[in-house]
């Protein structure tokens, strides 16, 4: 068979998946929290076709094949909402989210939270938000608004809550008491390419993207700062985008003329044999 025909399909398919990874990015353009990902490719196998002392080693190509799909983990734009509980990472770092029913935890940039029937804050799929769970901010658990730890044991009604840029939980009483009830914390990984996304704006494998060995105040050890009435919105960018994909459609259709063409001489060459 032509090495160019097995060239052109290995084109065909390379660019299938950069068109896959391109549409994905431009369905989400409005997704919070979003990450675009990009395609790079790398040449296969070589091969030696002559070795001469004056020319030295000749060498055809065999074609192309995707060697990573990356995410890139880029700040989006910060959107004003109005709703206090919608926040958003200011810089780095990423919110740590627990689903109550398993245990399993998830790093998300999606601060699309609100606080569900029980006092808890969660996203919209019901993950419990982590960080200190106590007035004391000692014990790591998710983030609950009520009014235990109030100062001397206050029974009074939530009437408020606020969220600082530290990420602590600051809530007011009916009877006009404040206090913080807890804090959330931040996490950040030294390979987030490692982490892998399962859907609903979720990352899982943290543990192999190199977590921090603890979570983090907001702010601190080069972890952005919180923003409440905010949402960070997707990274993608559409213009860009759009050229890629226009890349990516003329590169298919070269390729599927290299494959039309080396099948049209296939076809010569048969024709020769039955003369």
């Amino acid at each position: 068979m032509l090495g160019s025909l097995d060239s052109a399909v290995s084109a065909l398919d390379q660019f299938q998946q950069q068109l896959n990874v391109t549409a994905n990015n431009i369905a989400n353009v409005d997704t919070v929290g979003f990450k675009s990902a990009s395609v790079n490719f790398a040449d296969t196998f070589s091969q030696v076709v002559g070795n001469t002392v004056s020319a030295g080693t000749m060498q055809v190509g065999t074609g192309v094949l995707t060697s990573s799909i990356t995410n890139q983990f880029t700040q989006g734009a910060l959107s004003s909402t109005g709703s206090p509980d919608d926040l958003a990472i200011n810089g780095n770092g990423f919110f740590t989210v627990k689903d109550p029913s398993t245990g399993a935890t998830y790093a998300t940039q999606d601060g699309s939270f609100k606080v569900d029937g029980n006092g808890y804050l969660v996203t919209a799929n019901g993950m419990q938000v982590q960080g200190y769970s106590d007035a004391g901010l000692t014990t790591l658990g998710p983030i609950k608004i009520d009014n235990t730890g109030a100062p001397g044991g206050d029974t009074s009604a939530v009437s408020s809550y606020t969220f600082a840029a530290n990420g602590d939980v600051n809530v007011e009483l009916a009877d006009g008491t404040t206090f913080t009830r807890g804090q959330i914390l931040l996490q950040n990984y030294s390979s987030p390419q490692n982490l892998l996304s399962v859907g609903n704006n979720l990352y899982s494998n943290t543990a192999n993207a190199g977590a921090l060995t603890t979570a983090v105040t907001p702010g601190s050890n080069g972890l952005g700062s919180i923003s409440s009435g905010q949402l960070e919105m997707s990274n993608v960018d559409l213009a860009g985008q759009l050229a890629s994909l226009i890349v990516t459609q003329r590169g298919y259709e070269a390729n599927a003329k290299v494959v039309t063409t080396s099948d049209q001489i296939l076809q010569d060459t048969n024709n020769l044999k039955q003369s």
